[in-house]
């Protein structure tokens, strides 16, 4: 087990054990509720809701994915990158969350959201391995990839009252690829910007003709 991966399954499970005994209330305070986070500004739970999980098959399935995808996604990437995208897939699912539904009082809770982008990176990293559907059936990871993706989507849309949090899902994908195409870095937000501005600028400006480029009081007109 890599570092990282070793340090999200023990922190996990610790705040599981904390959770099961401070009871309900803890939920309420760090999982994410849409309403909470735009009305009070709980801005935290957009990070938090990602520590805690339902029950144990919940916390187990989770860090089951986790450690089998995601230790090579840290060995390629280093532990300080995984760690990275690992909290801005989970962020980035939880805020599709709250757009989808503000006024949600639900909460929602669960690494899944990070799992999924872990997923997704892995399938757009090596989409012609094998995973074992059902430790049984042998498919190439690109089309695993793309039908729990299906599955996110059309659940998202079929099931808007659903306990499981299909939107949390489809969001952590939806981010792992954006973060992959590198739309998500600071540098190439700035480098869009600065081609937009650029765009702009010349479409402000217009050159003279020949005859009046040929004169000595050549210039341009804004």
């Amino acid at each position: 087990m890599t570092p990282m991966v070793k340090y999200l399954v023990i922190g996990c499970a610790l705040t599981f054990l904390y959770q099961w005994a401070a009871g309900p209330d803890l939920v309420l305070i760090f999982g994410l509720i849409p309403d909470e986070v735009l009305d009070n500004l709980y801005i935290w739970q957009l990070g938090t809701y990602l520590f805690l999980h339902a029950d144990f098959w919940h916390l187990f399935w989770n860090m089951f994915t986790l450690w089998m995808f995601g230790r090579e996604l840290e060995r390629y990437w280093g532990s300080r990158q995984f760690l990275r995208f690992f909290m801005i897939t989970g962020i980035g699912a939880g805020l599709l969350s709250v757009v989808a539904d503000p006024k949600s009082t639900i909460p929602t809770i669960g690494a899944s959201g990070s799992i999924y982008g872990i997923l997704m990176a892995y399938g757009m990293m090596f989409p012609n391995r094998h995973v074992y559907l059902y430790f049984l059936l042998p498919v190439k990871v690109k089309y695993f990839v793309t039908g729990i993706g299906l599955i996110a989507f059309i659940s998202a849309l079929d099931s808007p009252g659903s306990t499981i949090a299909h939107v949390a899902h489809l969001g952590g994908m939806i981010f792992a690829f954006l973060y992959l195409k590198r739309w998500l870095s600071l540098g190439a937000v700035r480098q869009a910007y600065h081609r937009w501005r650029l765009k702009r600028m010349r479409s402000r400006f217009r050159v003279l003709d020949k005859e009046r480029r040929d004169r000595k009081d050549d210039y341009w007109i804004q």
